[in-house]
């Protein structure tokens, strides 16, 4: 059996969600069931909205959040709502992982939640510990905590810069 990897996509610069996609495509074109979870996203639809157009692909989509706003733009009682929404895209993870329902998952701006606090350290340790090599795993987002390293093969990470002289 080929051995699968966990991948974090992190980092400040923009394309994060794009190079998952692209992953995502580049597996369904393989034979992988695929399935996709986003998180703080609102209603944008950006990269998925080309995914959902491709028929030939074995691509799932999942949101658990009900606003159409993105979380940080959300009343605090829209947020507690919410979070409670994001637990449960969470849980629906583990399930995945645990029963190892797809080849290829993407948990797009997890690493928002887990910054947010609205996930412990020891749920995401214990649920990326349920991964038996079957299956690939990607994380996204911005910021990425030192802890979460020694549970992923590898990093990749964005970064923007400014190659022209504007002086």
């Amino acid at each position: 059996m080929e051995k699968k990897l966990t991948e974090i996509i992190c980092g400040s610069g923009r394309g994060k969600t794009a190079m998952a996609m692209g992953k995502s495509i580049q597996a369904s074109l393989t034979g992988k069931s695929v399935i996709i979870i986003q998180f703080l996203k609102g209603s944008e639809r950006g990269e998925l909205s080309i995914l959902e157009k491709l028929d030939d692909l074995d691509v799932k989509f999942f949101r658990f959040e009900k606003q159409e706003t993105i979380f940080s733009e959300l009343s605090e009682q829209e947020q507690a709502e919410e979070k409670i929404n994001i637990v449960n895209g969470i849980n629906f993870a583990r399930k995945v992982i645990a029963t190892r329902e797809c080849d290829f998952l993407v948990l797009d701006e997890i690493l928002g939640v887990i910054d947010m606090g609205i996930v412990t350290k020891e749920l995401v340790t214990d649920m990326l510990s349920q991964r038996d090599g079957s299956m690939e795993i990607i994380l996204t987002g911005m910021t990425l905590p030192d802890w979460i390293v020694e549970h992923v093969d590898i990093v990749t990470e964005v970064r923007t810069s400014c190659l022209i002289d504007h002086r």
